[in-house]
């Protein structure tokens, strides 16, 4: 071998030690994302009941699920797609949401809500001002209206034809009695981290509507997905519930860390075990992306 080859491989050589020596420790995300997920599914088999749950990291698309396409039944959350119909119409100009609407005494709706606890009298309202009411206190006479109006083929079909199979509205709200019993309105964690995170994105609607509707969803309700997360932090969610039956759906927007969390819980013994399972599975969802997001690449707090 020639001087000049051995002195270039010697700078290769040189070159490459160098290198390593001044490459970063490889991360030890993969190892406290192993963790997490492992938290994760001990709590669902810890719950007297089945459990569903879907998380996506929007900064970096990591996903975490239990049950990512069991079909769950989700009460008032479907409520999410009813808005997300409703802003689909305003964006085409075929509905204006300042327009306003009377709602009939004979309309209001037993459940949950504010509307029906207005006895004999009626009341006129926007489009929009339905909506509030349909999402930050799940009222079931105002969510009623609003299907009326844009017919439940209306967001079956535009669900349908965002590709979803199993996200479905499938009955008016306060339909707990006979035949209607046995039909819920249904979803999958997957088919839910799939929907927000279009929207989020602005891939369903344009800035402006994205912004309204989400918004919509910002706005303080009771939750207990909301219950484990800061106040400082917003939170654009929907709660359901029936009974053996909780679920929640939400973004959680953590400064530079926001995801996606959609809990489904059914057949549950006793249903305050779901309420329980869905902030606990949301207390530990915030520390672990929060960790995330107050570290730098090696694991140590920066703020």
């Amino acid at each position: 071998m020639s001087l000049v080859s051995v002195l270039l491989l010697g700078f290769v050589f040189a070159a490459a030690v160098l290198a390593l020596a001044q490459a970063p420790p490889e991360p030890k995300e993969a190892e406290l994302a192993e963790k997490f997920e492992l938290c994760l599914e001990e709590l669902a088999e810890q719950l007297d009941g089945i459990a569903g749950v879907g998380i996506k990291d929007l900064s970096t698309g990591q996903e975490f699920y239990i049950n990512p396409d069991t079909v769950f039944p989700q009460a008032s959350a479907i409520k999410i797609a009813v808005l997300l119909k409703l802003y689909a119409e305003a964006q085409a100009g075929r509905i204006n949401l300042n327009e306003r609407y009377t709602v009939p005494a004979a309309n209001f709706t037993r459940g949950s809500g504010v509307l029906r606890e207005l006895g004999d009298s009626s009341v006129t309202l926007s489009w929009r001002d339905l909506a509030v009411l349909m999402i930050i206190v799940s009222d079931n006479t105002a969510t009623n209206v609003l299907i009326d109006r844009l017919t439940m083929d209306g967001v079956n079909d535009l669900l349908a034809r965002l590709g979803f199979t199993h996200l479905r509205l499938n009955r008016k709200m306060g339909e707990y009695i006979g035949e209607a019993a046995m039909r819920d309105s249904t979803a999958t964690p997957r088919e839910w981290v799939n929907l927000l995170e279009r929207l989020q994105r602005g891939e369903l609607l344009d800035p402006e509507h994205t912004r309204d509707l989400l918004d919509i969803l910002k706005k303080p309700k009771q939750s207990r997905l909301r219950a484990a997360i800061p106040a400082s932090v917003p939170v654009a969610n929907k709660t359901g519930s029936l009974p053996g039956v909780r679920c929640d759906t939400g973004i959680v927007y953590l400064e530079g860390r926001p995801y996606i969390l959609t809990i489904s819980t059914t057949y549950l013994k006793n249903d305050e075990d779901g309420g329980d399972f869905i902030e606990e599975v949301s207390r530990l969802a915030y520390e672990y992306f929060a960790r995330l997001a107050n570290s730098n690449p090696y694991g140590r707090r920066v703020r």
